[in-house]
């Protein structure tokens, strides 16, 4: 047996050898690392946008194609997480909390060195996994049923404390807000219309990229405008030495490399745990262990990135373990790569494991290697993507909004998800402003309703003796753990039950912090209240969810509020230690921030008015132009090639390769009607 994998594993690498193969998985290099790139797009975008070009290869080529693709997006999305604070995919969400910090330093060619070590290390290590695990985690796989998926969910959002730091309760409450957001939509249970307030576009849930974009690239350009500045200000960007250091960094902390990498690769081998999920997760994991983290990470910390970098690319090799050996896609691009296993008459299964491992071989061959080529790709541009962060905010802020507006439409292409991405991207910039985590807020949203999905599903097929099951019972005392530590913690702090009970000061301490405790406890008591009267299925998980937090909203509100020696909000300890980005001002007066935010919002606001009129493209082309004029006093020389250029590249990629169908538009609208009245006077 083991002659004939080792065999299989030859044929496939000589076979891989091929000049015109080896082609194919640049060429899908190039694409993915050009989608990772920008945000909203991904790798089920580019299975999708190459599926169609595979139909005349044979397999071996066309799989190098699709996977050289889908290998990589999660290493080049690292470059607008560390420069722009904007996740490229969802994957690279856990990034930006400490490689945009150190593009803020001037470190951004550090970041971008340890990244993408850790990223080909991850990668290869997934693909190695995928050649050893295969055959003996077959029986394993199949033992993994619905309760053990329920239990890892819920593992997942006990690493709430863990991304909160020094704001665990408020951690743990705006993750109970995520789950309840994850839920809003048609029940699949009992087909209830929960929080849709009417709207058809809520029906089928919020989706992920407009939320993720919404909370996590708005501000941070929020932020941009309000200070009018590069984003690495004054410091100065050395990125090739910096890019030498970050590898210098990967290999001193080589057993976190290891273990994010096994991490993701096994997690990314469970279907339903995306890459969204599991970056999160390796980033909470090296926050818990790794030495100082606490303090540290959040701020600038190295291992931050090398964690969330060496596990997102870790699971592409996981996730081809059940799509190859049970046809079941570990991940939403998977499932189409799937059907180009059925295109080219390949039979996910046993028989990939028998009479088509050269194959098999093949697909891991592929995964190894267009990591190396994506990460010496990476290398060798790094410098030139680094200057990017010297950039005036006058020229960079208007096209990445761009960028990010037709990124998030791509949700699910309507109006909603702009709408969506404008009200995520107001809470984001409020939660950073107030010292509130938003991590948790991205992982009770993705993870709740996989807990729900699964949990029925358990009931339904189990009954109640999934319980007692010894993995499910190990996870979530490991959960319950992490649930109860913010509790403890608090306790500890106020110097005991006693303390904590009697330690109140008799009048409140009002700030913005205090409105907003009130307006989110409020907001989710009338969600509990609308959900009162539905089904019982369709309101067990949003119901217990929303007494949850609306109980630990309750306490923390207690502590910030009457409490002596409570944190207040922005500047004071919990600020510090929290695992997010922090505001910086550079000592502006509050009336200029509030100046400056409201006309970043009137821009927002603007934009979004011009495309219901005249378009997308359009407004692309008006709103780079105007901005760079109004808020930089740009040449004219330098703006029509800057505006003309980025509505080109939309309207080439977009429109012509993607097909987007654009915002439904006022003027399009009315020129139908007003082409019959017309010849009629």
């Amino acid at each position: 047996m083991e002659t004939e994998l080792l065999s299989m594993a030859a044929k496939a690498i000589v076979t891989m050898a091929d000049p015109m193969r080896l082609m194919y998985l640049a060429l899908g290099v190039i694409v993915g690392l050009s989608l990772g790139v920008i945000p909203g797009l991904g790798g089920i975008v580019g299975m999708a946008l190459l599926l169609p070009f595979t139909f005349t290869l044979d397999s071996y080529s066309a799989f190098a194609l699709l996977l050289g693709m889908g290998s990589v997006t999660t290493t080049s999305d690292t470059i607008p997480a560390v420069l722009f604070g904007v996740p490229g995919t969802a994957g690279s969400a856990a990034t930006i909390l400490d490689g945009h910090p150190l593009a803020k330093k001037g470190q951004a060619g550090r970041a971008f060195g340890a990244a993408y070590t850790a990223s080909l290390i991850g990668g290869v290590f997934g693909a190695l996994l995928l050649a050893v695990s295969i055959p003996i985690l077959r029986p394993v796989m199949l033992a993994i049923g619905s309760p053990e998926l329920l239990a890892l969910a819920i593992f997942g959002l006990a690493m709430v404390a863990a991304l909160s730091a020094g704001a665990p309760m408020r951690g743990l409450a705006i993750a109970g807000f995520g789950v309840m957001i994850a839920l809003i939509g048609s029940d699949p249970q009992t087909s209830t219309q929960r929080w849709t307030m009417g709207t058809l576009y809520l029906w089928d849930k919020l989706p992920l990229v407009p939320v993720t974009l919404g909370l996590f690239a708005l501000p941070e350009l929020a932020d941009m405008a309000i200070g009018r500045r590069s984003i690495a200000g004054s410091a100065k960007i050395d990125a090739r030495s910096g890019q030498w250091q970050g590898v210098k960094d990967t290999f001193r902390n080589w057993w976190l490399v290891i273990r994010v990498a096994w991490l993701g690769a096994t997690l990314g081998a469970i279907p339903g745990i995306g890459a969204a999920v599991i970056d999160w997760i390796a980033y909470g994991h090296a926050a818990r262990t790794e030495k100082g983290a606490a303090e540290t990470f959040g701020t600038g910390d190295i291992r931050g990135v090398i964690a969330s970098e060496g596990a997102n690319n870790a699971k592409e090799g996981g996730a081809l373990v059940p799509t190859i050996a049970f046809g079941v896609p570990g991940s939403a691009s998977m499932a189409i790569l799937l059907g180009a296993f059925l295109i080219h008459g390949l039979q996910p299964g046993p028989a990939m494991l028998t009479k088509n491992l050269d194959v098999t071989y093949s697909i891991i061959w592929s995964v190894a290697l267009a990591n190396i080529l994506g990460a010496g790709i990476c290398f060798a541009f790094s410098n030139q993507f680094a200057k990017v962060a010297l950039l005036r905010h006058s020229v960079i802020m208007p096209v990445i909004l761009t960028v990010i507006m037709v990124g998030a439409y791509q949700g699910s292409r309507n109006w909603g998800d702009l709408f969506a991405l404008v009200l995520f991207g107001a809470l984001g910039w409020a939660m950073k402003r107030l010292g509130w985590p938003r991590p948790p807020l991205i992982l009770g949203f993705i993870l709740g309703a996989i807990v729900e999905r699964y949990l029925f599903i358990s009931v339904a097929r189990y009954d109640w003796e999934w319980l007692t099951n010894w993995p499910v019972i190990v996870l979530f005392a490991i959960s319950l753990w992490g649930f109860v530590r913010p509790f403890l913690r608090e306790i500890k702090v106020a110097g005991g039950v006693k303390s904590l009970a009697t330690g109140y000061l008799p009048i409140a301490r009002i700030n913005m912090n205090t409105m907003f405790y009130c307006a989110l406890m409020v907001l989710i008591g009338v969600m509990i209240t609308e959900a009162l009267p539905w089904k019982e299925n369709a309101k067990l998980v949003p119901v217990m969810a929303g007494v949850f937090t609306l109980g630990v909203l309750g306490i923390s509100f207690l502590n910030a509020t009457f409490r002596y020696g409570a944190a207040a909000g922005p500047g004071d300890p919990v600020q510090s230690r929290r695992m997010d980005l922090s505001a910086d001002d550079d000592g502006l007066a509050k009336g200029i921030v509030a100046k400056r935010a409201l006309s970043f919002l009137a821009w927002l606001l603007a934009f979004l008015a011009f495309i219901s009129v005249i378009g997308m493209l359009p407004t692309i082309l008006i709103f780079i132009a105007a901005y760079m004029w109004v808020e930089g006093r740009e040449k004219w020389r330098l703006i029509l090639p800057v505006a003309v250029g980025v509505m080109i590249f939309s309207y080439i990629l977009f429109d012509q390769l993607l097909s987007l169908p654009w915002p439904r538009t006022v003027l399009g609208n009315t020129w139908p009607v007003l082409r019959e009245i017309i010849p009629s006077l």
